[in-house]
C-alpha cells in the first residue's frame, strides 16, 4: 500500500513520534541526549517552528511541533540526519539509526494541545523509569515547572498562558493540571482519520477542504471504550448494559448482543475482548457477529446514541 502524503501547510500542529530501527536504543548516554536537543535548537532559527513538548527515551522519542513556512518534513529530515551522523562516527556503525519514516499526527491544536503535552511529559512514568515526569530529566516537563526564564528550545508561552497571563500562577496551574492523577489514554491521542488527522470532524472537513487533501473518513480504531459501546447500544434497544451481558434470552437482548458485537469490531475491537465483556465464550460471539445484516438499523439507532455523525 502507498505511503499516504504528509498533510502540510504553515501552522499546521503535529505530533511526532520517531523508533529505533528495529527497536535499537538511539540515546545510550547523556551525551546522545544533549546532541539531539542540540541539533533541535540550532535548525529553529533556521526553519522557523515552535516545539511546544519533547520527550528522549532510549529507542523512540515524541516531539510536539507547529510549523511555519518551512514543511515539517524538511525539517525532520534534517535533525534526524544530523543525528544519524553524529551516532554513526561516535559509535562506528553504519546504515539507518530511526525506523523507516516518522510517524506525524496533524492535530488541532485548540482541542489537543494540553492532553498531547501530558501523554508526551508521562512517557516515562507509563515506562516505569521515573515515578513522576518532574523526575525524568530529558524531557520538557521541567522547562514548563521552572522559576527561571527557560531557554528557546521550549515555546512555553503559548501553553502557559492557557492557565494565566500571570507566570507564577500559570507555572502551578500547570504544576496542579500534571498532577492531578488524571491519566491521557493511548486511545485518546491515537483516535485518528485517516490514519494522519487528529481532531473532530470539523477539523477534519476544514483540512480536507482548505489545503486540497483528500481524507478518507473511517471508524476511529477504539475511540469508545467497551462500555460506553454497550450503553448506546442499550439506550438505542430499551434495555441494560447488564442485559447485554446477562444470560437473558429475550428477543431484543440477542438482537441487542448482536448489535453491540458488530459495533465493537467496528472500532477495532477483537473478537477475545468483546467476549470477555460480555462473559460470553468467543464462539457465541462469533455466532452474534453473523447477524449483522439483520441489526443494521440497530447499530445506525446506537451510534446516533454516541453522537456519530454519519
Amino acid at each position: 500500500m502507498p505511503r499516504k502524503p504528509r498533510i502540510e501547510y504553515a501552522g499546521a500542529f503535529y505530533h511526532v513520534i520517531t523508533r529505533g530501527n528495529q527497536k535499537q536504543k538511539i540515546f545510550k548516554d547523556i551525551a546522545d541526549h544533549e546532541k539531539y536537543l542540540g541539533i533541535i535548537a540550532s535548525y529553529k532559527p533556521r526553519h522557523h517552528f515552535h516545539l511546544y513538548a519533547y520527550v528522549l527515551m532510549n529507542n523512540h522519542l515524541h516531539l510536539l511541533i507547529e510549523t511555519e513556512d518551512v514543511p515539517l518534513s524538511k525539517t525532520l529530515q534534517g535533525i534526524n540526519q544530523s543525528y544519524t551522523m553524529h551516532f554513526n562516527r561516535k559509535y562506528r556503525t553504519v546504515g539507518h539509526l530511526f525506523q523507516g519514516r516518522y510517524k506525524a499526527i496533524l492535530c488541532d491544536r485548540e482541542r489537543y494541545l494540553l492532553a498531547l503535552l501530558k501523554y508526551i511529559h508521562y512517557n516515562p512514568v507509563r515506562a516505569k523509569i521515573a515515578e513522576r515526569p518532574a523526575s525524568y530529566k530529558w524531557s520538557s516537563d521541567l522547562a514548563y515547572r521552572s522559576r527561571i526564564k527557560p531557554d528557546d528550545l521550549i515555546d512555553t508561552e503559548t501553553v502557559l498562558r492557557l492557565f494565566s497571563e500571570n507566570r507564577s500562577r500559570a507555572r502551578q496551574k500547570y504544576e496542579e493540571f500534571m498532577d492531578d492523577g488524571i491519566t491521557v489514554k493511548k486511545q485518546d491521542v491515537y483516535a485518528t482519520v485517516d490514519q494522519r488527522l487528529l481532531g473532530d470532524d470539523q477539523f477534519v472537513d476544514r483540512v480536507a477542504a482548505e489545503y486540497g487533501n483528500p481524507v478518507k473518513k473511517e471508524r476511529r480504531k477504539r475511540e469508545y471504550e467497551l462500555p460506553r459501546l454497550a450503553k448506546a447500544v442499550a439506550r438505542a434497544g430499551g434495555i441494560t448494559a447488564e442485559d447485554l451481558r446477562g444470560s437473558g434470552r429475550l428477543r431484543e437482548i440477542v438482537q441487542g448482543r448482536a448489535t453491540f458485537v458488530a459495533l465493537a469490531k467496528s472500532y477495532g475491537y477483537r473478537g477475545t475482548e468483546i467476549a470477555m465483556y460480555l462473559r460470553k465464550d468467543p464462539t457465541a460471539v462469533t455466532q452474534y457477529a453473523r447477524k449483522v445484516d439483520e441489526v443494521r438499523m440497530n447499530i445506525d439507532a446506537a451510534e446516533k446514541q454516541l453522537g456519530v455523525a454519519r
